[in-house]
């Protein structure tokens, strides 16, 4: 089986499908794999890394998507600039394609797909049970939205976040209203609580309290809980 990775075309998008330690493993069950040169450019990874864990590099994206029988892509849906559709024509029937889909977002993109006769898994979809933690890419990207969103907004801030004793006086570190703890707003607490912030966050679940208050943030109670707001796994209720 041929597993290809073809280079991100979404606007600005910097991730790739497959890292370069990943491949030997894969090589060593006896996938074949097949990347698009500069694929992995914009992570960090040059195509020597993935020569040299045993990919082959293919000159462009119709090369992948014809020698492959497993696409893996981080961005698979089509937007409003028709991101992803080109794919569309590259696409055969028993094929499989994996990747995020946005499958309630890009319904007619989804259905596009489908009508190809390939077989679609869905990362969004990817069912948050224990057995299925180290495949979940929708949590391991929410953290990191969290980190990246503190350190955003300290670069926005028109001052500084840790308390900081000067000459002139002492600074008083930055107060942090955060919204929604859930695994980005959770990740959120602490990367401003690293910085040196005096956090303060909110959740519609009650049961969040706990958690926000672990990681030394202030849980900030409101008398607008519903009692069906969190589900029986724990997640705040649509």
């Amino acid at each position: 089986m041929v597993i290809g990775v073809p280079k991100e075309s979404f606007p600005g998008e910097r991730r790739v499908a497959l890292t370069p330690a990943v491949i030997s493993t894969l090589t060593k069950a006896g996938f074949t794999v097949v990347v698009e040169a500069g694929a992995g450019t914009g992570a960090g990874y040059a195509d020597a890394e993935y020569a040299s864990k045993g990919a082959r590099l293919l000159p462009d994206r119709g090369s992948v998507f014809a020698e492959a029988d497993v696409i893996a892509q981080v961005l698979c849906y089509g937007s409003n600039d028709r991101t992803g559709q080109d794919d569309l024509p590259l696409l055969r029937s028993g094929q499989s394609l994996m990747g995020f889909l946005r499958p309630f977002g890009a319904v007619e993109t989804v259905s596009q797909i489908a009508a190809t006769g390939v077989t679609a898994f869905s990362f969004e979809l990817m069912p948050r049970i224990t057995r299925a933690q180290s495949m979940d890419a929708l949590s391991t990207m929410a953290a990191i939205c969290g980190y990246k969103a503190v350190l955003l907004a300290a670069d926005t801030l028109p001052r500084l976040f840790p308390m900081m004793t000067t000459a002139a006086g002492t600074i008083t570190p930055a107060r942090i209203l955060i919204i929604g703890a859930g695994v980005a707003g959770l990740q959120a607490i602490a990367t401003a609580r690293r910085l040196g912030a005096v956090v303060t966050a909110y959740d519609l679940r009650p049961a969040a309290k706990e958690q926000v208050e672990s990681l030394g943030g202030r849980f900030l109670e409101l008398p607008l809980e519903a009692q069906d707001a969190q589900d029986a796994r724990g997640y705040a209720r649509a």
